[in-house]
């Protein structure tokens, strides 16, 4: 995702409405410092300094959503109890973009998690719970309350941590309330199986989660693929969203091949509710209007964020923007390939079922012509790679005096740009070696050239490829930019 994407998609998020249902919990911090050990026992001593508390659960995936700039309905149940009161209260405290939707069980605690922490490390976790399901008039007032939650909403996101609030009924309300206004559900869970969710359109498991569902092994991209497809045949859900932590996000969707989506790498400071920063962030997206693909990059930036906090925490929109801007440069660096890592790809994307493009050029100083050729070029194919001269090759081509900007800098503008899936550089005076190497499936030149002249055209067809000729903008050109500055230095 570049720096346009995001704002766009940034600026659609207020005000687009998420109900959220499922096990709702009050997070507790007990803040303090440890000098000395127990006497007692080899136990550190906590000399209490502060405590926090905050909405757990499905109540931090509603946090992120409110914190996004989205509007969020939080369906949950509570107790009778001070935990209850203080879970109603930080409700209110987030509103208005956030309503309480709460159901009171007297004979339930509130779920409450209690961690002790000293500096940066958590001591001890306390939890105080009781799981078993909701049920008579406490579960049909929960159901009935799911259908007016869920009113408006463009996304129904179910938060099942096996706390007992997701139970067939509600699980059945929201599938027939998402039914009635056209609204997406996607599931959650920490459950052993998927299947009890149904028809719903996505559930979002870790690979950890997938392996225990699917007894089978989730390490590799091959693993996860054979996984993923076991899910499909053991569950009604339309697809199944992998996250696997460093290594990124997988998609499998019925009928469509499974894709791979990798991330940058980021130090975790504290990965507790990474995985509701994520829900939060792919929902309110995806209730937006963002595509799929968008939306998982969305998430994936959401929650490198919240990983980088400590507690369970929320991200917001400036705070993303700043991690996609620092991020920008090792991602750009992380596109240029060597000719053999370029293969690599490739035969990676056709695993996929991807279409891939070529195309080839100095790019020297970037401009508006060229930014519009490869914005056209990337809509021909899945993904697009970008041979680009080397100095000395386009010094050869262009005279002294050119490149105006060296290698380097060419190719990590070039990469910064979305349409670009990997920047490939060549020292000869063609890229033919580039096209023999890469085979791709439609080679782009600019409509300057005729189908004849394009380098390389006739092997692209020869395996079945096709050569496209993209449309030039007028008045725009690396010769005529490089005038322009001779002429204003003259003056």
């Amino acid at each position: 995702m570049d720096l346009a994407s995001l704002q766009s998609l940034l600026g659609a998020l207020p005000g687009k409405r998420v109900a959220c249902v499922g096990d709702l919990m009050v997070d507790r911090f007990v803040y303090g410092s440890v000098s000395r050990v127990s006497p007692e026992a080899p136990i550190p001593v906590l000399a209490r300094q502060r405590e926090l508390k905050m909405l757990g659960g499905a109540g931090n995936v509603a946090r992120n959503i409110a914190a996004l700039g989205g509007s969020v309905a939080l369906v949950g149940v509570v107790g009778g109890d001070a935990e209850g009161h203080d879970a109603s209260r930080l409700v209110g405290e987030e509103e208005p973009t956030i309503e309480g939707y709460l159901v009171t069980d007297p004979g339930r605690p509130t779920t409450l998690k209690t961690r002790f922490v000293s500096g940066s490390q958590q001591l001890l976790r306390v939890d105080l719970e009781e799981s078993r399901p909701v049920t008579g008039e406490v579960e049909q007032r929960l159901v009935r309350t799911v259908r007016d939650a869920a009113r408006g909403a463009g996304v129904v996101l179910i938060s099942d941590y096996g706390k007992g609030v997701v139970t067939d009924a509600v699980i059945a309300a929201a599938r027939e309330a998402a039914a009635e206004t056209g609204a997406r559900v996607i599931v959650d869970s920490k459950a052993r199986s998927f299947a009890r969710y149904g028809e719903i359109d996505l559930v979002k498991p870790n690979a950890v989660e997938l392996s225990y569902a699917t007894d089978l092994p989730t390490e590799s991209d091959s693993e996860v693929e054979i996984a993923i497809a076991r899910a499909l045949e053991l569950w009604a859900a339309k697809g199944v969203l992998v996250t696997r932590a460093g290594k990124g996000v997988s998609l499998g969707l019925r009928g469509k091949p499974i894709r791979h989506f990798r991330t940058t790498p980021r130090e975790v400071f504290d990965a507790s509710g990474a995985g509701d920063t994520a829900l939060a962030a792919l929902g309110l997206s995806l209730a937006a209007g963002a595509g799929i693909e968008d939306a998982i990059a969305f998430a994936q930036l959401a929650s490198g964020v919240a990983v980088g906090k400590a507690g369970t925490a929320t991200v917001t929109p400036d705070e993303l923007v700043e991690a996609l801007l620092s991020a920008h440069a090792s991602v750009a660096e992380g596109k240029i390939a060597t000719p053999q890592r370029m293969v690599d790809e490739v035969a990676r994307w056709r695993a996929q079922g991807l279409k891939v493009g070529f195309t080839n050029g100095c790019f020297d100083i970037l401009h508006r012509g060229h930014v519009a050729y490869l914005t056209q070029a990337r809509g021909w194919c899945d993904r697009l790679i970008v041979g680009v001269n080397s100095d000395a090759s386009v010094r050869a081509l262009k005279g002294e005096g050119r490149p105006v900007n060296d290698l380097e800098s060419r190719a990590l503008v070039l990469a910064g740009l979305r349409s670009v899936d990997l920047v490939a550089p060549f020292d000869d005076p063609t890229p033919i070696g580039l096209i023999e190497a890469a085979r791709p499936d439609v080679l782009i030149k600019g409509a300057d050239y005729t189908e004849e002249q394009v380098v390389g055209g006739d092997i692209v067809k020869s395996w079945g490829g096709e050569v496209r000729l993209a449309e030039i903008v007028d008045g725009y050109s690396t010769t005529a930019a490089i005038a322009r500055m001779a002429r204003k230095e003259q003056a």
